[in-house]
């Protein structure tokens, strides 16, 4: 199947966050380093009917705003207090000339990924004893001396039934039955007492110690998915020394591979402190409320830098060091699991719900088809259409709210105040096969493209638009029909494929309200919400946001600074800004507003919305994005 089709496949609407092109990605980033670990140096559519967006107070939110459900947390910070910028302490490295991996910090200087001399055990499976008795006794005597547990236990070994078998033995059918006789790392990092009771036990058949430039990371599953991994190598005579300091695989240590290798660090402006806040607030709300994972953004809306960016479930980039169980490979993997190799903040991508208000207010106001001053009366219902032909919407709770401005809608988040919107700014899908003012303005503030953050695998999302229903109609048929792309795969039946549902349905007015709500096939990431929200509090600016501040040699001198133009300026009057700024900063403030119960006695001026976003047989998913 072609790139395009896995595209497409990848945004369906109802296909849960985070999507399959992006968990593949990731999978395929374990997968490099899973097969590392064979090499003797050790390198390590169509979607339900119109669905209604739903009002919900925001309660438990912690210190950094989390919220409930499926977790995605937005946050465009204004200020933060840069600390002083010691020097990081760097490793001298390890063998003959070997480059030591340069380390990545935060913006205070303190390590997120270090490079240090450490040596691993290995075992070479064709060098142990070939008696059972002899072999078992090299895994027991090993086993005493790693203080590793000689417990039996179930062994699930690729390709074979499971076995019941110690860890040390089970670690080296696993990597047989994957590597077949490649040496097996089976401790890393170990002492000097370790050693010495090794070298005491010299010759232990099989066993072996190997020097290897480790990469450690200082702050666990901190930042996990942002900082990425490597893929560790041998500091032993025979690759080039640029070659012994290891590979990226993902995240920072990847986009920024080629300067790290080269030995030169990279400053971030990653905070710690609130790092880790956001990640402590966001676990406390996934845990309170059964969710099952979630992200956060805290960015500067003037100059993009990203003061912070978690997403989980996480994981410790160490388990990447050494041998990687199979229990530990299948957890990594496992969809069920929460997809912890996944970065959610700028791979998972879905609608936004009521968060995307802001943007049918501007585009509704720019477009000239509604003022500031503007009333419309909220009886609890919106309806299009007359006769049979006539739909109709409710607000969540089916709530009244009568006589409404932009500033109060927006306060109180009344869905059919929006719907309006939407009804207003729809276009002829014939005459504007690319929508009309929401989706001008929605592209203009990010919707459906790239944010350009420096970190690999960013999802572009989805901004549906008339011609991106008609392409999805046609693929729907070639595929039912197997034919076009599909030539040669199995028929479906009518909506079988799930790229749309089988009735070539056009765009209609429906699908525009349920844009204007942030609802229906729009995907969004957390990032992208970010940038948007950003333009909403510089004044129109869409920044590119960015977590590198710049490379620096081993005694802290800056080498390159790092700070990316703006991506462009999207022209919104003053007086428009104001009004949705007010209607915000009400939202957050004052009785009746959405976030006000949680907000309105922030020691700061939060400008916030929230919002509930649907998804077809899942639970719902809540948003909250601000500035202060």
């Amino acid at each position: 199947m072609s790139n395009e089709l896995d595209q497409v496949r990848d945004l369906r609407p109802d296909v849960s966050s985070p999507t399959s092109h992006a968990r593949e990605a990731a999978r395929d980033q374990l997968r490099m380093a899973v097969a590392g670990e064979a090499e003797t140096t050790t390198r390590s559519s169509q979607p339900a009917p119109p669905r209604r967006s739903r009002r919900r107070q925001l309660h438990r939110l912690g210190p950094l705003l989390a919220a409930a459900a499926s977790v995605a947390v937005v946050v465009a910070v204004g200020a933060i207090v840069l600390l002083a910028h010691p020097r990081a302490h760097q490793s001298t490295g390890v063998g003959h000339a070997a480059a030591v991996r340069g380390a990545i910090l935060d913006q205070s200087g303190g390590a997120l990924a270090v490079s240090r001399p450490a040596v691993n055990v290995l075992i070479s499976p064709a060098q142990l004893p070939g008696s059972v008795q002899l072999r078992a006794g090299v895994y027991e005597r090993l086993a005493h001396i790693l203080s590793t547990s000689t417990t039996v236990r179930t062994c699930p070994i690729p390709g074979h039934l499971t076995e019941q078998l110690a860890s040390i033995p089970c670690a080296v059918a696993q990597s047989q039955a994957r590597h077949g006789t490649a040496a097996v790392t089976v401790a890393v990092g170990i002492s000097l007492r370790v050693r010495r009771q090794i070298a005491r036990f010299t010759p232990l058949p099989g066993v072996s110690t190997q020097r290897v430039v480790d990469r450690a990371y200082p702050q666990g599953d901190l930042a996990a998915q942002v900082i990425g991994t490597v893929a560790q190598m041998s500091a032993k005579a025979g690759p080039a020394p640029s070659e012994q300091a290891g590979s990226g695989q993902s995240g920072l240590e990847s986009q920024y591979d080629r300067f790290l290798q080269a030995g030169d660090n990279l400053q971030t402006s990653l905070n710690q402190r609130l790092q880790q806040t956001g990640q402590r607030a966001l676990q406390h709300a996934i845990s309170s409320n059964g969710g099952s994972g979630g992200a956060f953004v805290a960015m500067d809306p003037e100059n993009g830098q990203v003061y912070a960016m978690g997403s989980l479930p996480s994981y410790d980039p160490s388990v990447f060091r050494g041998n990687l169980s199979q229990a530990k490979y299948e957890q990594l993997t496992n969809p069920n699991g929460g997809d912890p190799l996944l970065d959610r903040a700028i791979q998972s991508a879905g609608p936004v719900g009521s968060t995307f208000k802001p943007i049918t207010a501007t585009a509704a106001l720019s477009s000239g088809l509604w003022s500031t001053s503007s009333i419309f009366d909220d009886t609890g219902q919106f309806c299009v259409g007359s006769g049979s032909a006539q739909q109709c919407r409710q607000n969540a709770g089916h709530a009244v709210d009568g006589s409404l401005d932009l500033v109060s809608a927006l306060r109180v988040s009344s869905d059919d105040f929006f719907y309006n919107l939407g009804a207003l700014t729809n276009a002829d899908p014939n005459t504007h096969p690319n929508g009309g003012p929401l989706d001008a303005w929605a592209y203009e503030f990010g919707i459906g493209r790239r944010a350009g953050i420096d970190l690999p695998d960013e999802a572009n999302g989805t901004l549906p638009t008339p011609a991106w229903r008609a392409h999805r109609n046609k693929l729907e048929a070639e595929c039912e029909h197997a034919t076009g792309p599909f030539t040669g795969k199995p028929k479906h039946p009518l909506g079988g494929c799930g790229i749309a549902d089988g009735t070539n349905r056009p765009w209609s007015i429906g699908d525009n309200e349920s844009l204007s709500v942030g609802q229906g096939d729009v995907q969004v990431t957390p990032l992208q919400l970010a940038v948007a929200y950003s333009a909403l509090a510089n004044g129109g600016t869409i920044v590119r946001p960015h977590l590198g501040l710049s490379i620096q040699n081993q005694d802290g001198t800056v080498l390159q600074k790092i700070d990316p133009s703006p991506v462009r300026h999207i022209d919104i009057k003053p007086n428009y800004l104001e009004a949705i700024r007010q209607g915000l900063r009400a939202a957050a403030s004052q009785p009746g507003g959405t976030s006000d119960d949680v907000m309105g006695s922030f020691p700061q001026q939060v400008y916030g919305k929230t919002g509930t976003a649907e998804y077809a047989g899942q639970r719902d998913s809540a948003w909250y994005a601000c500035f202060v």
